[in-house]
């Protein structure tokens, strides 16, 4: 698998960082298919079907950033860096 891994350094409260990111997997879910929970300070996510099929991560914010780490299957790896792009556009609206 080849791995998305990134950090963005935030200013907002952590329950304000927190609805943030659940809005992002919220969009996610429709968007993709993607399961997702809260684990703590953590959404865990995974793919189990669709076009993104076999892709996993998690979502962690903490009070000073979040961290994304994203497994992308085999299918997918061509498109690492278009979706890398997008998921940093996504942060950016978190920070």
């Amino acid at each position: 698998m080849s791995t998305i891994d990134i950090t963005r350094a935030h200013t907002l409260p952590i329950e304000d960082a927190k609805k943030k990111a659940e809005e992002i997997a919220k969009s996610m879910e429709t968007r993709f298919s993607i399961t997702w929970k809260w684990d703590g300070d953590t959404i865990r996510f995974d793919a189990p079907s669709g076009a993104a099929k076999g892709t996993k991560g998690e979502l962690h914010v903490s009070a000073k950033d979040v961290h994304i780490s994203i497994d992308l299957p085999f299918l997918l790896r061509v498109m690492k860096g278009t979706i890398e792009d997008k998921v940093k556009e996504k942060l950016d609206t978190l920070t």
